[in-house]
């Protein structure tokens, strides 16, 4: 089949009819471009929402005591920092554990008493959280340990109490009480008000919030592990930690993030698939057009086919010349599809945020040739197979 004369014939075949052959070539150039745009286009909006929940943290592992229900709640319930010590200790999985306290206060900001909320925090809270600090820094362990009268906050609060100014260094007065803002920080990926960071929030060291109510509990912990296939048993293990050291009565919501991880791959996958499916319709449509071409183009060139068997061209010769200028046609568009996917590609680049980048899979390609092949040999066939057989006498006398 791939003998030099074989591929000579199958291109001056295709060469005498370019316009026919070029408008055969585009069904399969867009079949062969959708399944590369679609496999990466899947791989990309996959590794960004995965990315996004696990830049809230993907070993994260995070709960609190129950405080609604039927039964009573009692200061024995809450959960205390000798309880993280605890946790930190009895489960070797856990690299990292934070705890929490917040409260709503008032801040007196561009002259305007306004409400945000007062949040203490442990010294592991901005590794185990993820945080960004955009300017100053984070609590140090002397801050913690003295707890020292200085805050954290966020870009929206700290645009409001100096607009034109840098906040590192200057007064906040949180209630009743002056801070010093020590940093700027944001949640590395927003979660868009559904933890107790807000909008306009203070983080201040855990002892001081401690002193200021008066309440020596935490209301939220949250514990990181050492990898993300010990989330599960982390998660198991932190609740018969809490439920141990406690009365049998409490009731404490431990969770984490696998569950929406693994919605987010099935998504991903059950759009892949769906959008994959449609672009092998697409080639299957291109492939029932090159059969058509073919067909008439094996009508047309019945004469040349008998021509060819007068002089000694065997019934296998015939039938490799047809199956070349299917496979010819399907590897010209293919090139042709994953050249134009990967041009997009590289432009939808320039138009996306930085932090979202569009991979072109290998994968994608090598299944964009291999599919656009195969459609062009198995559509090809038929036609190849009937001017194989035809009779050199009767191809003679066709006009």
């Amino acid at each position: 089949m791939f003998h030099p004369e074989n591929w000579r014939v199958a291109i001056d075949g295709l060469w005498s009819n370019k316009l026919r052959a070029f408008l055969t070539m585009l069904g399969v150039v867009i079949g062969s471009a959708c399944i590369v745009l679609v496999i990466t286009v899947a791989v990309t909006g996959s590794r960004y929402i995965i990315g996004q929940i696990e830049g809230v943290g993907a070993n994260l592992v995070y709960g609190g005591l129950i405080q609604s229900g039927v039964k009573i709640v009692t200061r024995a319930d809450e959960i205390t920092l000798a309880d993280l010590r605890a946790i930190q200790e009895q489960v070797p999985q856990v690299a990292a554990i934070a705890g929490t306290h917040d409260m709503p206060i008032t801040v007196v900001a561009g002259g305007k008493a306004r409400a945000i909320t007062l949040i203490g925090v442990t010294e592991s809270y901005a590794r185990v959280r993820n945080l960004v600090v955009l300017q100053g820094r984070y609590f140090d362990q002397d801050d913690m340990r003295v707890g020292a009268k200085e805050c954290i906050v966020t870009p929206h609060l700290a645009s409001l109490a100096y607009p034109d100014r840098d906040p590192i260094g200057k007064p906040l007065r949180l209630g009743e009480l002056r801070f010093t803002i020590i940093g700027v920080f944001r949640e590395r990926v927003s979660t868009f008000g559904q933890s107790e960071i807000q909008r306009d929030s203070a983080l201040v060291p855990f002892p001081l919030i401690q002193m200021f109510t008066g309440n020596r509990f935490v209301s939220t912990f949250y514990a990181s592990s050492d990898r993300p296939q010990d989330v599960p048993l982390v998660t198991r293990e932190i609740g018969e930690v809490l439920r141990s050291r406690h009365r049998p009565g409490a009731e404490y919501q431990v969770q984490n993030l696998t569950s929406i991880l693994n919605a987010a791959r099935k998504i991903s996958l059950a759009l892949t698939v769906v959008l994959l499916v449609t672009a092998g319709i697409a080639l299957v449509i291109s492939g029932i057009g090159i059969m058509n071409i073919m067909l008439v183009t094996v009508t047309e060139r019945t004469r040349e086919i008998g021509i060819r068997k007068a002089v000694g061209a065997r019934k296998r010769e015939i039938m490799n010349q047809f199956l070349l200028e299917a496979l010819i046609i399907s590897l010209s568009g293919a090139a042709l599809g994953v050249t134009a996917a990967i041009v997009l590609a590289v432009l939808a680049r320039q138009l996306l945020p930085p932090e979202m980048s569009v991979p072109v899979p290998w994968i994608a390609v090598v299944l964009a040739f291999a599919v656009s092949c195969s459609t062009g040999l198995l559509f090809g066939y038929l036609p190849a197979n009937k001017a194989a057989k035809l009779q050199p006498t009767e191809s003679l006398r066709y006009e």
